[in-house]
């Protein structure tokens, strides 16, 4: 692959289809988010579409693939719908989404258990260090009801 300098003005065509399979062998990608980073590198738009077409077909690239890896690899701090917030800019579908999502082995209240006795530790004393604790939650994308069932005050 020919290194593009300050004075070329195109990347090589050639290498197109190099720099996309380098980007994949790093890290699964979202068909957006290849597309994107191929567009920043100088490649024309009508040329990236049917490379990640072919790729798509081949297996090569997979929305659903990048999605289910994004979410092992940040469910242990977020909860979904933070998660789902950023499978979508990331340009994964809705319907994607929400499968994925689905198939998660445990449940959003255990994640956010885990969430909050590593950060705190211990049930808020006070309505102020209840509004920081669900504050801190809520930014990591519990949902509402999740949070309630997490900082109720406990009957023992």
């Amino acid at each position: 692959m020919k290194p593009t300098t300050a004075n070329s003005k195109k990347p090589d065509p050639d290498s197109l289809r190099e720099r996309a399979l380098a980007l994949l062998a790093r890290r699964e990608h979202s068909r957006f988010e290849l597309a994107h980073k191929l567009e920043r590198a100088g490649f024309a738009p009508e040329a990236i579409a049917p490379l990640l077409d072919e790729f798509e077909r081949k297996n090569w690239l997979s929305d659903r693939r990048f999605a289910e890896a994004w979410v092992h690899d940040h469910r242990a701090k977020s909860g979904a719908i933070k998660l789902a917030y950023e499978l979508r800019q990331r340009g994964v579908a809705d319907a994607v989404v929400e499968a994925v999502l689905a198939q998660q082995p445990d449940s959003e209240l255990d994640r956010a258990r885990a969430v909050w006795l590593k950060k705190f530790g211990a049930a808020p004393a006070s309505p102020t260090d209840y509004a920081k604790q669900a504050r801190f939650m809520a930014g990591r994308g519990f949902s509402a009801g999740v949070l309630r069932a997490l900082l109720k005050p406990s009957d023992d």
